[in-house]
């Protein structure tokens, strides 16, 4: 499509225009050779000088600019060849605008709101073309596509394209087969790619789950685990890399959750017709094993800090499909991590409350029950073992964390005895 722009528009200093047999005015005086029908659909602007008309739209905003380029298709080729222009690309495009630290300000907003409009007056100019050819001149001028305002059905296509641009299918499909770690510097840029370009700077959350959403799709869920881990998990304070160990090797934090968190309740809770409740939990299932099968106390972790809807639905699922052994110890972990980080245990009570009504029979939720306590002691002897046996961490690592576990498990029990006397009580 670039090399269909009329060039011929550009001003040359001291250029003089041709004289015109019929005598009428200006035309755009720099266009000499436009057809007299064409410069018809220029309505009044025939008139003006193309430098004046320049000056006009310096004075208008970006979405007027837009709404200009609808009035006809020469008026639209005119404004295009502004954008090219050296005054109309300072004003447009906006410099480093993914390097800018602008976080919650009011200069970002201002960014957003610029770029949003942008994008909308290249869908307007470039109307009468193919969504491919509309795709290729964008990407001459910018180096992303901006596409507000455009539908579902062409940010598909978009997404094809970027994909096609920078082989992203391709890089993609070698960090998901290969060993997690084995090609840190590409799993890096697709992380960088996919959270500049495509995913953080948009202001609804629907926007995000889109675009995360043609991300993770085309993969089986295996894959479309790993990936998410790349994007949004752990990285390294001093390279960025992202860190395949973290929920493996000992207890985390919260911030080495959250970016995965927010990820898995975007695609829960923003209703995206692509993605059951069903395919959320089993993301989350396989995530659980990326790279290996994380301590449960990271799982626990997780599944707090995504979210009521999404705890309940993944504990659920377990009890329906017959773990409840699995649910029992995933229910002493919810209760550590309250205790760890002062949560209100209440919680963890009122939640396993709600999942022994999942159960069919009074039989199956005595047994959970009976699991859950049993569980409690299990986890204790585990955590007590290392310590009897003189293995103990440089820095009581293993002691405190048994140490939060008694405390957890007294603080369940006052929560499930309160629970009963003010149920029986009532």
């Amino acid at each position: 499509m670039a090399s269909r722009v009329n060039t011929s528009f550009t001003l040359i200093p001291n250029q003089k225009c041709k004289q015109r047999t019929n005598h009428q005015p200006g035309y755009f005086c720099n266009t000499p050779d436009l057809d007299p029908q064409l410069l018809s659909t220029l309505g009044n602007f025939k008139v003006l000088p193309l430098e004046i008309f320049h000056i006009i739209l310096r004075y208008l905003s970006v979405k007027d600019i837009g709404m200009l380029s609808m009035v006809s298709k020469t008026v639209s080729q005119h404004i295009i060849n502004y954008i090219s222009t050296s005054s109309g690309s300072r004003r447009l495009l906006i410099k480093n605008f993914h390097n800018l630290d602008l976080s919650g300000t009011k200069e970002e907003t201002r960014l957003l709101d610029h770029y949003r409009a942008l994008g909308l007056l290249f869908k307007r100019c470039t109307l009468l073309l193919p969504t491919k050819d509309r795709l290729k001149y964008i990407h001459k001028i910018l180096s992303e596509t901006l596409t507000a305002g455009w539908d579902e059905l062409e940010c598909h296509r978009v997404y094809n394209f970027l994909c096609e641009l920078t082989n992203l299918s391709r890089k993609m499909q070698t960090v998901v087969c290969n060993k997690p770690g084995s090609s840190r510097k590409l799993e890096l840029r697709i992380r960088l790619f996919c959270r500049n370009v495509l995913l953080d700077h948009w202001t609804q959350r629907s926007d995000s789950a889109f675009w995360l959403t043609r991300i993770l799709k085309p993969w089986p869920m295996v894959n479309q685990a790993r990936l998410l881990y790349i994007i949004f998990g752990p990285t390294s304070s001093e390279d960025g890399q992202v860190i395949w160990q973290e929920m493996v090797e000992g207890p985390t934090d919260e911030s080495s959750l959250k970016g995965l968190a927010n990820a898995i309740k975007l695609l829960y809770d923003t209703g995206t017709k692509e993605w059951t409740a069903d395919d959320v939990i089993s993301l989350v299932d396989e995530l659980s094993v990326v790279p290996r099968e994380w301590l449960l106390e990271n799982n626990a972790r997780l599944l707090i800090l995504s979210g009521n809807s999404i705890c309940f639905t993944f504990m659920a699922s377990k009890a329906v499909n017959g773990r409840a052994i699995e649910l029992a110890r995933l229910v002493v972990f919810l209760a550590l991590v309250c205790e760890k980080e002062l949560y209100c245990m209440d919680w963890t009570v009122r939640m396993m409350q709600k999942v022994c009504k999942v159960f069919s029979t009074a039989a199956e939720r005595k047994s959970f029950l009976q699991s859950v306590a049993n569980a409690f002691a299990c986890v204790t002897m585990e955590m007590l073992q290392p310590i009897m046996s003189g293995d103990r961490d440089d820095d009581d690592r293993g002691f405190l964390n048994l140490f939060h576990l008694l405390h957890a498990q007294a603080n369940f029990h006052k929560e499930v005895l309160y629970l009963t006397m003010n149920a029986s009580s009532s």
